[in-house]
């Protein structure tokens, strides 16, 4: 069966959690037998091989826009599809919504992963907002499967646009510790601080969560990882708040150092509002931590209502408390560090996720137009 993926960067090239997702995703179904086709920006590329660990690469140009980029390689990328032989084509981002027609119009057997609510999302107020609801409501239209990756999405989709959408999580890879000491390039020690992973973006609600901080008595270190590729008014003022107890590390690259300050955290703030099953989330578990989430339906999915870890509202004087109360129960804490990574074998792991994306595929690739 041959599959083409369309609405990344491409691969192997890693960015964010798109591009996990079709890494993960790619080499298991190529490894199953599929052929599989990846559409890749070409200016990201500096070496441009046709396959990688046998999934076919297409290299397509794109303009070097922040907010358009995605959205012009995505088109041409449809365009591209339409014209070749491929049994499902498989679409990530509820922005490619409109180009459903097209692939209607070509008849080709499709779906398309909505990811979150991004009409939503502070970041694309105005017209984005507007543009999002109206890019997802034809999702729901002309794409012959609608993938969301939580049940929670799946509800919102079906009460906003009267859909019932196919609901398959995100995955994650288990990891344990390795190289305990690389932690100490930070000045850290084990359990000795907390932990923040992801963008500098208002919706993340890291300036929330490091106020509560700084309000609490803990005398760890709150541990700020993550940026904005762009130069930033909301990320500035959090990097310039200046406190011993605030250790900013930037972007983290490497893969086995992030693990590491996954791995020894004495808790980790998950602040994401928006999105369903959140990837830094589901990394936090994969790598033992314990988990204090901002309160929504997305992680209390996640979090199975509170059996794998604790919430706390958008109220940076009930995070003081939160933070209090880990503070006082070290064992509690134990507890969740202990039990996170069941969570993961029991629903998260990238083998049941590419399982439920093969029989969904086998299933379209049935069903006659």
């Amino acid at each position: 069966m041959k599959i083409a993926v369309i609405g990344s960067r491409g691969y192997p090239y890693v960015y964010s959690g798109y591009e996990t997702f079709v890494r993960e995703l790619g080499e298991r179904l190529a490894a199953a037998g599929f052929e599989v086709t990846v559409y890749c920006h070409r200016n990201l590329f500096r070496e441009r091989p046709r396959f990688v660990n046998g999934i076919r690469l297409v290299y397509l140009p794109t303009i070097e826009r922040k907010n358009l980029s995605q959205f012009i390689h995505s088109f041409q990328s449809t365009l591209h599809a339409c014209f070749r032989r491929y049994d499902v084509v498989l679409v990530v981002n509820s922005a490619n919504g409109p180009f459903g027609v097209l692939f209607r119009l070509f008849r080709k057997k499709t779906a398309i992963n909505v990811d979150g609510i991004e009409w939503l999302r502070p970041k694309w107020s105005g017209l984005g907002a507007r543009y999002f609801l109206w890019a997802s409501k034809l999702a729901t239209r002309f794409y012959d499967e609608v993938i969301a990756d939580s049940a929670e999405i799946g509800r919102i989709y079906q009460k906003k646009f009267h859909c019932r959408p196919e609901v398959i999580a995100y995955g994650a890879d288990i990891r344990e510790s390795r190289n305990p000491e690389r932690i100490a390039e930070w000045g850290l020690e084990k359990l000795g601080y907390y932990l923040i992973v992801g963008r500098l973006i208002p919706d993340n609600n890291a300036d929330l969560i490091v106020r509560g901080f700084l309000k609490s008595a803990s005398k760890r270190k709150l541990v700020i990882v993550g940026d904005v590729s762009y130069r930033d008014a909301f990320a500035q003022r959090i990097k310039s708040v200046a406190d011993p107890r605030l250790v900013f590390t930037g972007y983290v690259n490497d893969a086995d150092d992030l693990s590491e300050l996954y791995h020894h955290c004495y808790g980790y703030f998950h602040g994401h509002e928006f999105g369903g099953t959140n990837p830094s989330l589901l990394q936090a578990l994969a790598c033992g931590c314990a988990v204090c989430a901002l309160d929504t339906v997305f992680s209390r999915e996640v979090l199975k209502n509170g059996e794998y870890g604790l919430f706390f509202p958008r109220d940076e004087d009930t995070l003081v408390q939160a933070i209090a109360q880990m503070e006082r129960a070290p064992e509690m804490m134990a507890e969740f560090r202990r039990k996170s990574r069941s969570r993961i074998r029991d629903e998260y792991t990238w083998e049941k996720i590419a399982g439920q994306y093969i029989r969904l595929f086998e299933r379209l690739a049935r069903r006659s137009l």
